[in-house]
């Protein structure tokens, strides 16, 4: 057994990015230890699976005396006053780190495929890895939520190419940057960037600043490759110093697009480089983002020659997604229940575009939850005029989650009150009423759909399995 070279302890090691970046500690050979509290599944059982210790409560005596390095989580509680641990590292005068200090050392020396945009971040750079995965070329990565197809949410590989989801999100509470601008990008992907965490850029302005600056970081030699679709995406572009290149699903104009598309369980399309077929492209995910996501990810890849047209289309139809984006939570019932990712207007209206998109004709109904901070402001209420108009029922949780409490942040009534203007939902208090009223109303032939950024009361695991007996 190769010996450890260094001692790491991560403080909130339970967050999705925190638990991959102890993974890939562990995998570069350092001794990896952590706490986190007020933590809920499926990262705990994760970590324990990978062997990687962690308390369960922040202490003081959980900080290794000879560490080597402490990684600091961007979450409350982590100042030094609140919280116990980074107030002893501070006394024993351990060098401290943000999480994206950590991880652009640790990628340092590859060559690093970022992936940058309000929506989508996490199924890109899972599907970049798996491609270069599958042909043969072993990358290191660091996705911000688990794969179905890879073991891990992260890993250093032997390849010289290491993804990168990037977040926009501020690196610490000291350091307000965004995540992604301590990182150092040889090409990246943008998605989109549309209007997101307000409760860190109040103004859509504010919020562009941060990606301009990152496409600025790719050097001259590099890639931006970038939706034609996604919101400010082209007003971005046009500050980056490297070679640029569009894609979309369906214009034409772009550098990449998709033609023929034919939309089923299996869906189809022809992927095209300007006006011309490259290759036949078969795929298991659903949705019209979906599928513009694999055409991004054959633009970079392609584009940059990691690959064969043939072995792209081999990666993507081998792709099942990652988990909670749009996936398949029961596969023996007559009632299939999807799990989505809604922390965003745009995240949402993609789960439900794309359930009615392969589910024409069938009732869907929505168990949401308000979770994220932007679906409890007041400045973005408009968003409930229509987020539920291709849904047929609703039930609507509570409107708690994370985000401090701020002037414009609205209650539990009022979030329920302002939906019920534009739709009839069943609001529910518990899970025990959730799960009452679905049964009240599901029957044969419908789609549920779990939606929301939180744990939804524990729904996300109880309503599959109340959804089971329907064969």
């Amino acid at each position: 057994m190769k010996k450890k070279n260094r001692k790491i302890h991560l403080i909130g090691i339970c967050g999705t990015g925190m638990s991959a970046l102890a993974v890939l500690f562990n995998e570069a050979l350092s001794e990896v230890s952590g706490s986190d509290q007020d933590f809920f599944g499926p990262i705990p059982e994760y970590l324990e699976k990978k062997k990687i210790t962690f308390y369960k409560k922040y202490d003081a005596k959980n900080v290794p005396k000879d560490a080597d390095l402490i990684v600091v989580g961007n979450i409350i509680p982590l100042s030094s006053e609140e919280n116990p641990e980074k107030k002893e590292a501070l006394r024993l005068g351990l060098k401290i780190q943000s999480l994206p200090e950590a991880l652009s050392d640790l990628s340092k020396d590859t060559e690093n495929i970022v992936v940058v945009g309000s929506s989508g971040k996490s199924t890109v750079a899972g599907m970049l890895a798996w491609c270069l995965h599958e042909a043969k070329m072993d990358p290191s990565y660091f996705i911000g939520a688990l794969p179905l197809d890879l073991k891990n949410s992260a890993h250093m590989g032997r390849g010289k190419e290491f993804v990168i989801e990037g977040d926009e999100y501020t690196s610490s509470k000291e350091d307000k940057r965004s995540k992604f601008l301590h990182l150092n990008p040889s090409s990246a992907i943008l998605t989109s960037a549309a209007h997101d965490h307000i409760n860190i850029f109040p103004t859509e302005e504010s919020y562009k600043e941060s990606f301009k600056k990152f496409v600025e970081k790719i050097p001259g030699n590099g890639l931006l490759v970038y939706s034609e679709n996604g919101t400010n995406n082209k007003e971005i572009s046009r500050h980056a110093k490297c070679k640029t290149v569009s894609y979309s699903l369906d214009q034409a104009d772009a550098d990449w697009h998709a033609e023929n598309i034919k939309y089923g369980m299996q869906s189809s399309f022809d992927l095209m480089h300007r006006d011309k077929k490259v290759v036949e492209i078969k795929t298991t995910l659903l949705g019209r983002h979906n599928l513009e996501n694999i055409v991004g990810v054959g633009a970079l890849l392609l584009s940059n020659k990691k690959m064969t047209p043939e072995t792209f289309a081999q990666g993507v139809a081998s792709f099942h997604g990652i988990a909670g984006r749009l996936e398949l939570k029961n596969k023996n019932s007559a009632i299939p229940v999807f799990q989505g990712f809604g922390s965003s207007y745009e995240k949402a209206r993609a789960i439900f575009d794309a359930l009615r998109l392969h589910f024409p004709g069938q009732r869907i109904i929505a168990v949401f939850e308000p979770h994220a901070f932007v679906w409890r402001n007041r400045k973005f209420l408009k968003w409930y005029e229509d987020i539920f108009n291709d849904v047929d029922e609703v039930i609507m949780l509570p409107a708690e989650g994370h985000g401090k409490p701020a002037e414009d942040q609205l209650n539990t009534a009022e979030v329920w009150g302002e939906a019920k203007k534009y739709k009839n939902i069943r609001t529910v208090e518990n899970e025990k009423e959730g799960l009452q009223v679905l049964q009240e109303i599901v029957r044969e032939g419908d789609v549920v759909a779990l939606v929301s950024s939180g744990d939804m009361l524990g729904l996300k695991n109880s309503v599959p399995k109340l959804i089971e007996k329907y064969k």
